[in-house]
């Protein structure tokens, strides 16, 4: 039988680290069920629904734990009365929602606040519920929210691959046909000690032809028929290479990615393709000018660079993403890259501060 019947673990999680896991896993292991509040402010950067989101994923697995996330952007001062009792109301409607959950109202109440912050005390008090303090020195888990956002890089081994992939910085290298994209997304990659994904798209289309082969001896490139179900399956693979990647190291460098699918439907199919994708820092497009189309056996648009790369410029700026043309020499291009990778990196980790 457990300890509590219900726990509250509440907090801004701005963003999750390891300290946080300890605490909602202790709370969870002396509770029969433990409600997770995450309080975010509106003008913190990184969304409430992220945070909710990269728990959950951590947490799916803990018995008996529910995250919810609300805004809380009352100001901070802990000798208010009026104050605490904002706070104490955004805190009672988390703890009611977990009740209409539940379908028990009685099951809104707690007997039990699990905390590392001094003011458990007193909003246990106000919850008639028992503080109980995990690891205030944080010995266990040498980490806070301030230090994680104060450097990301520094702090990385102490976060959750869901928070990790969340907060990775993508940079996208995309082109059209044998414009350098490979080339130049690794150079990246080695400048910026970043992690690295090649294009699915050529390997997609390798698993495509060995399959039409298997129907008929004499298929080639040409003979293939290409639908919108191959690029929402280059989309779904590209994405979930990254995710797996973005989780090594802070910065990940991408040769193409999910969006870049739907480019490429409209070169094979005449129109965008619709795909779920994530909004990288920054995209990095590769012009044609200058360089030499390369036969491979593989490749068939050298005819049409000029118009893709004409598309790619068309669609980023719809993007609504930052985004940089390199041309020139591989030097001249790796510099223009870095150049433009610099200031979006640098906001990409940089934290508005909470409220006060």
């Amino acid at each position: 039988m457990s300890e509590f019947d219900h726990a509250l673990v509440l907090g801004k999680f701005y963003p999750p680290h390891r300290g946080h896991h300890h605490l909602i896993r202790t709370a969870a292991a002396r509770s029969a069920r433990v409600t997770v509040a995450v309080l975010a402010s509106s003008v913190e950067s990184i969304p409430v629904e992220s945070r909710v989101a990269w728990l959950r994923a951590e947490h799916a697995d803990t018995p008996g734990v529910v995250v919810l996330g609300d805004l809380d952007d009352h100001p901070m001062d802990f000798h208010s009365d009026t104050v605490w009792e904002l706070h104490m109301g955004v805190a009672r409607a988390v703890l009611a929602r977990r009740a209409i959950m539940d379908g028990s109202p009685a099951s809104a109440v707690v007997d039990a606040v699990f905390t590392s912050e001094a003011y458990g005390d007193e909003m246990a008090k106000r919850l008639g519920a028992r503080h109980v303090s995990v690891d205030p020195d944080r010995v266990a888990f040498p980490v806070s929210g301030t230090a994680v956002r104060a450097s990301v890089a520094d702090h990385w081994d102490l976060l959750a691959p869901a928070v990790r992939a969340g907060l990775c910085a993508r940079v996208v290298v995309v082109g059209a046909e044998s414009t350098g994209t490979t080339t130049l997304s690794r150079a990246l990659a080695s400048a910026l000690d970043a992690a690295w994904i090649p294009e699915y798209g050529r390997e997609h289309t390798e698993h495509k032809l060995a399959a039409a082969r298997a129907f008929s001896a004499v298929a080639t490139l040409d003979s293939l028929v290409w639908t919108v179900g191959d690029f929402h399956d280059v989309a779904r693979r590209q994405r979930e290479m990254a995710d797996a990647a973005a989780v090594s190291r802070p910065v990940l460098v991408c040769d193409n990615d999910s969006w870049a699918a739907s480019v490429w439907g409209h070169r094979y199919l005449g129109h965008p393709v619709e795909v779920d994708a994530r909004r990288p820092a920054v995209y990095v497009l590769t012009d044609h000018e200058g360089v030499p189309f390369e036969q491979d056996g593989w490749r068939d648009g050298e005819h049409l660079r000029a118009w893709m790369t004409g598309l790619f410029e068309q669609r980023l700026a719809a993007r609504g993403v930052p985004w940089v043309k390199v041309t020139g020499s591989p030097e001249a291009r790796l510099r223009r890259a870095l150049a433009a990778c610099a200031p979006v990196l640098a906001d990409h980790f940089t934290f508005a501060d909470p409220l006060g």
